[in-house]
């Protein structure tokens, strides 16, 4: 998805920090609008669903995390990716945002330029498939229309349940999620399993992505689950 195409919401409660946001993007040929508070945020995003929302994590009454929890309980908006914009840098406080759903941080003060960065590089990862049905990370290439799995240009030979975390955590790249997170979207929030299954078949894909040296591609993140980034 190219900028022209990138509808970004900017959730501020600091109006010089939400102008000076828009202006950077709209300069970078996006279209952008503003919020200064949950409230509104909610009146924009039922008005014109966005590609992407820029969050302040710290706002009076809903803070930015609560927010972001309340648009991942809905289906129509749980799939909007959300950029935190925070000065919080502790591991606790990431923790906290990736279990609330938050895709990726931005730490204060920021420059234009990193931030149109990000909101590329999130977007890529949101936005996976191309035209044919295939999702790339790095080395690996997944035909969702086949359901091949290439390493290196090698095929991968995966199990049904295996196959569906990769292609889950493809579609999600870099973003962490719980055990109990991937058990709801992996098998269904039908199943009534325990939260050490995933750890089980999170092994079994590692074991098959191994031999062509990606499995550091699943990775885990203590004390919260496991996430999927290629080439880090």
């Amino acid at each position: 998805m190219n900028n022209k195409q990138s509808r970004v919401l900017v959730v501020d409660d600091e109006s010089a920090i939400r102008e000076m946001i828009q202006f950077a993007l709209r300069r970078a040929g996006m279209d952008v609008t503003g919020a200064e508070d949950a409230r509104e945020a909610l009146a924009r995003i039922s008005e014109s669903k966005p590609d992407i929302i820029l969050m302040d994590w710290m706002m009076p009454g809903v803070s930015g995390i609560e927010l972001t929890r309340r648009l991942r309980r809905e289906p129509v908006t749980a799939d909007i990716p959300i950029i935190m914009l925070t000065a919080k840098v502790t591991e606790d406080d990431k923790v906290a945002g990736f279990e609330a759903g938050t895709d990726d941080y931005v730490i204060k003060p920021f420059s234009p330029r990193e931030l149109i960065a990000r909101i590329n590089a999130v977007m890529r990862r949101t936005s996976p498939a191309d035209d044919e049905g295939r999702i790339g990370a790095g080395e690996l290439t997944l035909d969702t229309v086949s359901r091949r799995v290439l390493a290196s240009g090698e095929e991968v030979h995966l199990g049904p349940t295996e196959y569906r975390l990769l292609e889950f955590f493809m579609s999600n790249q870099g973003r962490a999620y719980s055990r109990s997170q991937l058990l709801d979207h992996v098998w269904g929030t039908n199943a009534y399993l325990e939260e050490r299954t995933v750890d089980v078949h999170i092994r079994r894909l590692r074991k098959a992505l191994q031999p062509s040296g990606l499995d550091d591609y699943v990775q885990t993140v203590r004390g919260h689950g496991y996430r999927f980034l290629a080439g880090e």
